[in-house]
């Protein structure tokens, strides 16, 4: 069986991170680590507590470390339904090690398309 995960995002504008004023470098790699991952076969779920509220009521977990920790916990990530990883989110590392890949397959291969 493949381990499953699922990030509890912060509220967000967007998962990449390029959608406000200055680019936060954590989100991009993020997306990028978890896309390259979805087109790998992986179940990798993310959920916004912006536009997504329910999803972090009805997770007991969740709603559990948010009512004790408040929402500094975010972003909280779980792994086959156990919190794992409280207040950062996990490096590629950490992926590599859930879902028994090799770190090197996480980053996005270098375009080989050349601008002019």
């Amino acid at each position: 069986m493949t381990n499953k995960i699922e990030i509890f995002d912060p509220a967000l504008c967007c998962p990449t991170g390029v959608c406000g004023p200055s680019v936060d470098p954590e989100l991009t790699r993020v997306a990028s680590t978890i896309f390259t991952l979805e087109n790998k076969g992986f179940y990798i779920k993310r959920f916004n507590l912006g536009t997504e509220p329910r999803m972090f009521v009805e997770n007991k977990v969740i709603n559990t470390l948010l009512h004790e920790k408040g929402p500094d916990a975010l972003p909280i990530t779980l792994l086959n339904g156990e919190a794992v990883k409280i207040g950062e989110y996990p490096s590629n590392e950490e992926f590599a090690e859930w879902l028994h890949v090799n770190e090197q397959d996480l980053q996005e291969p270098a375009s080989k398309t050349r601008l002019l």
